[in-house]
Parts: C-alpha cells; sequence; structure tokens
C-alpha cells in the first residue's frame, strides 16, 4: 500500500495544510506548522457504540446516570457543580507552579480513603519526586496508586484492568501514541490522546482529569479542540508569590460556570477558604480615596471584593489606562460617562483600576463601585465609612438594576457595613436587610451619595 503523505499542522490553531509554510493562513502566526503523519482511517470509531447503539426514548430511566463522587473538598465540588459525574472527562489547566498537581493529588487522597480505588498518572516525574510530594502533602494511602508512564496505550491498559474509581493524566501534554510519528506534546500527540481517554471514560464510566499546560498567552496549551472534547475545563489561577488561589470553571455541561473555588497554598498544601469575603477585605485601608467595596456575585456566593482607582496626571504624553481583574473597555466606557455626564476630564490623566486579591469581575454589576473609586480618586475624597454599591451604568449615566440586590447586602451586612448605594429599582428588594439604602436613578446622584451620605 502507498505510504500516506504527511500533512502539516500549526501548533497554534491546529490548521492542516497540505505543505509546509512559514505563517498559518489561518491564525497568522509564525513558524508554528510542523510535521505528522495523518491518522488512519477509521481510528476514531467507537467500538462497541456506532453498531450497537440504538434510540432510546428521552423518558426511559433504566439508564440513570449515577450520583456525583463527593470529593470532601467542598470549594472544589461546588465549582463542579455538586461533585465530580462518573464518565465524565475534566481538563485542569493553570500556570506552571500554580499548583495543579498538587490540587489533583490531595483530590486523588480524598477518594481514596473513600474505598475508591485511584489511578494517579506521572508523566513528568520520577515515583520518587511524586511519592515525596504525596509524603509532603499527607496523601499517603494504599488505594492510591502512582503509575509513572507516558505510552497511551499502556495507560489504558492498566485503567481497564484495574477497577479504577478515579484517573488522573498528568499531565495531557507528556503522554504519546504510538500511531503518530510527531513528538509527545504537539498538537496530533495532544487531540490522539484525549480522543482516547475520552472513549476510555465514556464506554467504562471511569471519571478521569486530565493536567494541561498553560501558554504564556494564557490558554491551554494545544488546539483549542482540546477543550471542546472534556466535558469540564477548570482553570486555576493566582499569582504564584501570592498564596491565594482560584479555581474557576471555564466550560462545564454538568453544572454553572459562574462558581469559583478559593483556596491559599501553605506548606502541607492547599486548603479551603471557608469565607473568602473577609480574606479579600482584610488589608483594606481605611479613609484612603480611591477605594470601594463592591459585593460581587458569583455563581450562587455574594463575594465582597475591593475595588480600587488611581487617577494621576500625565507625564509621558498620552494618558495610561492600566486595568486589573475587569474589562478594559467597560474602564473607558466609564470614563467616557464620567466625563460627559460628571463633568470630570479624564483625558488627560493616568488611570489605574485594580481588583484586590486577584479576582476577575465580569458583571456590569461592577459599574457604578468602579466608578465611585474613580470620582474618589480624581477628587482626592475618601468615600464614606462602612459604604458599599453595585448597579450597572448605562451610556445616559442612568443606574440599571441588577439582579440577587438582597443577596448582595446581606453578605455585606455581616461585614459591619452599614450603608449602600444601589439602583432606585432594586430598593425594595433589599428592604429589612439591616443597611442604609441610598437609592439613585443616575450616576450624578450616586456620586453625591457616596462623597456627601
Amino acid at each position: 500500500m502507498a505510504k500516506a503523505k504527511a500533512v502539516f499542522v500549526c501548533q497554534s490553531c491546529g490548521a492542516v495544510s497540505p505543505r509546509w509554510q512559514g505563517k498559518c493562513a489561518v491564525c497568522q502566526e509564525w513558524n508554528t506548522l510542523a510535521e505528522e503523519q495523518p491518522v488512519e482511517e477509521g481510528a476514531h470509531a467507537r467500538p462497541g457504540i456506532v453498531e450497537g447503539a440504538k434510540p432510546v426514548p428521552v423518558t426511559d430511566g433504566t439508564n440513570e446516570t449515577p450520583p456525583r463522587l463527593s470529593t470532601a473538598i467542598t470549594e472544589f465540588d461546588r465549582v463542579l457543580g455538586g461533585g465530580i459525574v462518573p464518565g465524565s472527562l475534566t481538563l485542569v489547566g493553570g500556570d506552571p507552579g500554580i499548583g495543579k498537581s498538587t490540587l489533583m493529588l490531595q483530590v486523588s487522597h480524598h477518594l481514596a480513603r473513600q474505598n475508591r480505588k485511584v489511578l494517579y498518572v506521572s508523566g513528568e516525574e520520577s515515583f520518587g519526586q511524586a511519592r515525596l510530594r504525596a509524603e509532603r502533602l499527607g496523601a499517603l494511602h494504599d488505594d492510591l496508586m502512582l503509575l509513572t508512564e507516558t505510552n497511551v496505550a499502556a495507560i489504558g491498559k492498566h485503567l481497564r484492568a484495574g477497577d479504577y474509581g478515579f484517573a488522573v493524566i498528568d499531565s495531557i501534554q507528556s503522554v504519546h501514541t504510538t500511531q503518530l510519528a510527531a513528538v509527545p506534546g504537539s498538537i496530533g500527540q495532544v487531540r490522539e490522546c484525549a480522543n482516547e481517554f475520552l472513549r476510555l471514560a465514556k464506554g467504562t464510566g471511569l471519571p478521569i482529569f486530565l493536567v494541561g499546560h498553560v501558554t504564556k498567552e494564557g490558554s491551554i496549551a494545544g488546539p483549542r479542540l482540546l477543550e471542546h472534547l472534556v466535558d469540564t475545563v477548570l482553570y486555576f489561577e493566582g499569582e504564584g508569590r501570592q498564596a491565594l488561589r482560584i479555581l474557576r470553571a471555564i466550560k462545564n455541561r454538568f453544572g454553572s460556570t459562574n462558581e469559583i473555588g478559593v483556596f491559599e497554598m501553605r506548606d502541607s498544601g492547599l486548603h479551603e477558604i471557608a469565607n473568602p469575603s473577609a480574606l479579600f477585605l482584610n488589608e483594606r485601608p481605611e479613609g484612603v480615596h480611591g477605594s470601594m467595596v463592591y459585593p460581587s456575585i458569583e455563581g450562587t456566593r455574594p463575594l465582597l471584593v475591593e475595588v480600587q482607582a488611581l487617577v494621576g496626571d500625565a507625564h509621558a504624553g498620552s494618558p495610561r489606562r492600566t486595568v486589573t481583574g475587569l474589562n478594559p473597555n467597560r474602564i473607558n466606557l466609564l470614563l467616557a460617562v464620567l466625563e460627559k455626564k460628571g463633568g470630570l476630564h479624564f483625558s488627560d490623566r493616568d488611570v489605574f483600576v485594580n481588583v484586590a486579591g486577584g479576582v476577575r469581575l465580569d458583571e456590569p454589576a461592577a459599574d457604578l463601585a468602579v466608578a465611585l473609586a474613580l470620582v474618589s480618586s480624581f477628587r482626592e475624597i475618601p468615600v464614606v465609612e462602612n459604604l458599599f454599591a453595585f448597579g450597572e451604568v448605562g451610556l445616559a449615566g442612568e443606574v440599571r438594576a441588577v439582579d440577587m440586590a438582597r443577596q448582595r447586602t446581606l453578605e455585606a451586612a455581616k461585614f459591619g457595613f452599614k450603608q449602600c448605594i444601589l439602583p432606585r429599582s432594586c430598593a425594595r428588594d433589599t428592604r429589612g436587610s439591616g443597611v442604609e439604602l441610598h437609592a439613585v436613578s443616575d450616576l450624578v446622584s450616586g456620586i453625591e451619595a457616596a462623597l456627601e451620605a
């Protein structure tokens, strides 16, 4: 038989080209095309599923999904939507050294303590290194098995024959299949190995977690197809030099993607933060301008965070706009509204906005708190003590209603905050929360209430 002709696959976006090119025609990246052998026809077929599957009524209850597996780590279970779903394939990504392997080893240990046999596949560390980490974390258990292997066929053989209840592949970029001549970590290898683990998870009901590296752009290394294949994508975030870690669900077929889990890295491993609001506000300075407290909603849990703003004279020509933890386009919108409706000129000022603690805010309900922090720094006047605010700001300067207003005020009241600036249409839902309400309908009224209440 004639030898299959090689193709060239972009290592950035996964686009396939019949010949080598200096620049990818799809993502426009340079020097990213690598030669790979095409996969044999029929290699992706699922044996026993294609021929034997029959249509089943959606009301049929004989094939109900088994109950979720609880890891006894509340923050971890919350992000997954209540626990691990049997037969699911989950991808865990994060920066190098952030704690992905530590988290997976602790989860494996908790499941092993529940009389579940767990296989931890380490493709990057030796047995001695992996055992030394487990000993440091206090994660030694007879049902926690370590395997140092990178061949996907050998890993699959152990998983099928070992009667395991949970498996971790650390990492997906280190394993390889002999069906491809490409090096481990390439687009083709990552795609084929992920497909093999997907077939294994769905065919046996074994939950498998894949640990993935993150590129310098912040995305998981490999094609976007890898994120489409798996059921859940988790990102482990945080500054490497700080102890705070945040686990966030980017994709979840079995739960919400709005939940986050908060951990603290210690010498003995990761520890849950039961009250993250207290942690984020612990070092908040008092009587300083440019600081505002905002009650965020992360999934089903309210979370108090500090929004900081610093406005100063521009000394380098064009003013700078630096934003951390918020959408920069949203900040530009708020600056335009403040100039048009509030008479504050930011065109010749440097503007820096930050969310303390490394939290990222995506909801527009943070507009009012950010705007008040900007005005406080601009005028160099601190906001009223024990004040918090939330509300969406429109282009006309109006303050619009947001959801879960009562949960936000109750969370702030527990930490001693006495006054709240909120949209007028949300005032009725928050009565009786023990907080003095300043209901406003426009941004100018909110500024007056924050600086003169």
